[in-house]
């Protein structure tokens, strides 16, 4: 299982991975779930994965190889809007099923990936999608301004109760950690370095961008914090009148 987060803002948006895989309760990797297309000035686009690491490795590498030999028609570096960047993801992650459906029905296993694509191209607002391993995908809009893949439901009660679209992007990048805190707590198959981006809006830029391994000093201080507050809070609720 894995956590992924883009939250799209009036002023930019945030990505968030983790990068833990497994394939059974003994068997645990780390791999990088981030994937960043960019050429400063022009484009920023940010992939996050989730589902099985074949699939979705061999997606990244499919859009890498198209942008290397460019043709227009499929290179991300190509495309003229965001939309276009979401229908390239999209067709990828058909060509990838299409090719290997037979194997993985004979194995009965499916495909399984699925994305979650932001970022902004030069003259273009700031966009971000969600695609479906089935290759349809839906995008963030004023009443939902994040989207998740994964594990979501341990970090969704902290993003609900705090983010807006008007949300500065400080407050949303803590925000945005404490759920991976509160899913880390919660689920042994969604593990640490986790990966982050602060995009600023208009910037064409990758200006910000942390990794946090295990023992982190500003993540460790942010958990203990937020269990502190947290624990102070309930003790300050009202009692119960019988």
């Amino acid at each position: 299982m894995t956590y992924c987060i883009g939250v799209m803002l009036d002023n930019g948006i945030i990505f968030a991975s983790d990068s833990r895989t497994n394939a059974g309760m003994d068997n645990f990797a780390k791999f990088c779930k981030m994937t960043v297309f960019e050429r400063p000035g022009d484009r920023v686009i940010v992939l996050l994965s989730s589902g099985n690491l074949a699939g979705t490795q061999a997606v990244i590498s499919v859009l890498t190889q198209r942008c290397a030999d460019g043709d227009a028609e499929t290179n991300l570096y190509g495309a003229r809007t965001m939309f276009d960047v979401a229908r390239l993801v999209a067709d990828a992650m058909r060509a990838i099923e299409e090719r290997d459906a037979g194997h993985l029905e004979g194995n009965r296993v499916g495909f399984n990936a699925s994305f979650i694509v932001g970022g902004q191209l030069d003259g273009e607002p700031i966009r971000l999608f969600r695609i479906y391993a089935e290759g349809n995908f839906i995008e963030a809009s004023t009443d939902t301004p994040f989207l998740q893949t994964g594990e979501t439901k341990y970090g969704k009660p902290i993003l609900d109760r705090v983010l807006t679209r008007h949300t500065p992007l400080a407050d949303a990048t803590k925000c945005v950690l404490v759920s991976f805190d509160s899913t880390l707590r919660s689920n042994l198959s969604v593990g640490m370095p986790i990966d982050l981006i602060c995009y600023e809006r208009d910037s064409l830029a990758v200006q910000y961008r942390r990794r946090f391994d295990q023992g982190d000093p500003y993540f460790t201080a942010l958990s203990h914090d937020w269990g502190e507050g947290t624990r102070q809070v309930f003790r300050d609720l009202p009692e119960l009148s019988w």
